[in-house]
């Protein structure tokens, strides 16, 4: 099989509107959100919110990753994605948020994370990540998948379902009383098996009326962060594992992170409920 183009920057297309009567974030069109002062542990009322607007965000991932296709152009996943969200009355949650352009982030092959939709047309063999966010009744859900367009290799197809492994497997360590950073060491424990680079730097967080709490989980074995897991805390699991180094550059955009060595990456996430017992997944369709 032919080896495939780096990806370059493609022209990004005008930002698509959103209906007056759906509501914002804080966040939108501002330098940054407000600092989260709230608690990682939510109440019932947020949990609920929480279980619609993340169920809502599975379907729209579904829905997008179901167009992966060679020939499609990643701007054409963020219309679909977008339409779906509004005409659910949510609000994609990265449009606006630090400056991001688009209503869900697409990463192709190097691109680790953060990728900006624009118009590359998707190519056979392509693995393509899909992160999408819904905000509704003033919670998100937040989400990822990795895609496969056509034929592709099997090296890049084993990357991709061990990756998703991966998450599996740090969702199952998600225990009341643990801390937090044994899921990182779970998910690294299994990556290194297969020589694939962790990374390290964009991990999971805290997640409900704050798009990002501050609370850190990490996808590698790192004691300091030592927060504990309590019943009723809401945050995300995303791994991103490389096939080769865990190092990585950013694009001039500000935004686009693609592997040092250039060699695919692939990603999974959920949003998750602590439990008495574990972890509930509330990004599922």
């Amino acid at each position: 099989m032919p080896v495939a183009a780096p990806v370059a920057p493609g022209t990004v297309s005008p930002r698509r509107a959103v209906p007056d009567r759906i509501a914002r974030p804080e966040y939108v069109d501002r330098a940054a959100p407000e600092r989260f002062s709230g608690s990682e542990v939510k109440d019932a009322e947020t949990i609920a919110k929480m279980r619609v607007a993340g169920r809502l965000a599975a379907q729209a991932r579904e829905l997008v990753g179901s167009h992966v296709a060679p020939g499609v152009t990643t701007d054409e996943l963020d219309r679909i994605g977008h339409e779906f969200l509004c005409d659910h009355g949510a609000y994609p949650s990265t449009l606006g948020y630090k400056g991001f352009p688009k209503s869900l982030c697409s990463s192709v092959n190097e691109v680790i994370c953060h990728g900006i939709p624009d118009d590359r047309v998707v190519e056979d063999g392509d693995i393509v990540n899909i992160d999408i966010t819904a905000y509704l009744d003033g919670v998100h859900g937040d989400t990822n998948a990795t895609f496969l367009a056509g034929d592709v290799d099997e090296e890049s197809r084993l990357l991709v379902e061990r990756t998703r492994e991966a998450l599996e497997r740090g969702i199952k360590t998600v225990r009341p009383g643990r801390q937090v950073n044994v899921i990182g060491r779970v998910i690294e424990s299994y990556a290194r098996r297969f020589g694939y680079g962790v990374v390290r730097e964009f991990t999971g967080h805290g997640i409900g009326t704050a798009f990002h709490s501050g609370l850190i989980i990490p996808h590698y074995d790192e004691p300091r962060f030592d927060d504990m897991i309590e019943v009723g805390m809401t945050f995300t699991i995303e791994p991103m594992l490389n096939l080769g180094t865990h190092e990585w550059d950013m694009w001039d955009d500000d935004w686009t992170v693609v592997t040092r060595d250039r060699r695919r990456s692939a990603q999974f996430e959920h949003t998750l409920l602590v439990t008495p017992t574990g972890a509930e997944v509330l990004t599922l369709a």
